[in-house]
């Protein structure tokens, strides 16, 4: 039996799920029909494409060495049927962003809105996560990040500079010691990330301003900024979110003034694309007139 384009498409799903039943849920198969799949593909090579254990399916080396001819056919497959559609003015189908729960929250909902009111025959998912987005399991077609990659088949693209500043709620800063230098910080509670959990090393924060602890911690940048908004502490917030939280004021902007970027990142493939190109375009674009829009009312 000669292997199919089907058989591709089961060895893609078990490969990046690990697992016949992650696999199964993204086929909408039973997990023993993918096991059989595996095994007749695996049979049709005459080699074994996964190391099985308890804790799943891992890649052999014939496996490791198929993966990228097996993305490669799936690109081609989505571009066969772009091409077969052709050309129009609207984007239509799904478009899967992952994104930091921050730009997810405060930035994605009115850019994907607008770019869905352009375009009602697509369906655009947001997949926020507070950790990056894993692309080479297809857990999203792109994805927005805080630092570039440099591992991966990945297209990366610098989106914008956005900035960020230690603030507190106008009852806290009324009720509590003034801040007028870094040093009166060590009288004032912290918000920030749980450190164990902090996904990227540009969200570390608080270690750059030499806090050494965090009374309240959450693994999610909106959490963080809901509990600065109660008035419980001091806490980094992004200016692109304060107009959503009125009473959160900036302290010692003329000390603690921190830049960071975002990217967007893709598969190397896609870019043969049109549909995911203009797609991608159109995001990025929003993505910068709106920390500029929310940036200006702060």
């Amino acid at each position: 039996m000669d292997p199919q384009w089907d058989d591709m498409r089961v060895f893609l799903a078990v490969a990046r799920e690990s697992s016949l039943s992650g696999a199964g849920r993204i086929l909408k198969m039973d997990p023993a029909t993918v096991g059989r799949r595996i095994s007749r593909f695996e049979e049709a090579l005459d080699t074994p494409l996964f190391v099985k254990s308890p804790q799943g399916y891992a890649l052999s080396a014939a496996g490791d060495r198929l993966l990228g001819h097996a993305e490669a056919a799936e690109q081609a497959m989505r571009a066969g049927q772009e091409a077969l559609v052709g050309p129009s003015d609207t984007l239509s189908g799904q478009i899967r962003i992952g994104a930091p729960d921050g730009s997810a929250n405060y930035l994605l909902p009115q850019v994907c809105a607008k770019i869905g009111a352009e375009n009602p025959d697509l369906d655009i998912q947001i997949v926020a996560l507070p950790r990056v987005i894993n692309l080479s399991r297809r857990e999203a077609d792109m994805a927005v990040t805080v630092s570039a990659p440099t591992a991966g088949q990945l297209l990366v693209q610098k989106i914008t500079d956005y900035k960020l500043h230690l603030v507190g709620s106008r009852h806290y800063l009324r009720e509590h010691p003034p801040i007028e230098k870094l040093d009166d910080l060590k009288h004032h509670k912290m918000i920030g990330y749980i450190p164990d959990m902090i996904f990227d090393r540009e969200l570390d924060y608080l270690a750059n301003l030499g806090v050494e602890r965090v009374a309240l911690a959450s693994n999610s940048v909106s959490v963080q900024i809901k509990l600065a908004a109660e008035g419980t502490a001091l806490c980094v917030a992004h200016d692109f979110t304060l107009p959503s939280h009125r009473s959160l004021r900036k302290v010692l902007t003329d000390k603690i003034s921190l830049t960071r970027s975002f990217y967007l990142v893709r598969h190397q493939g896609d870019q043969r694309s049109d549909r995911l190109n203009r797609f991608a375009q159109a995001l990025s674009k929003g993505i910068r007139d709106e920390v500029v829009r929310l940036e200006g009312l702060t």
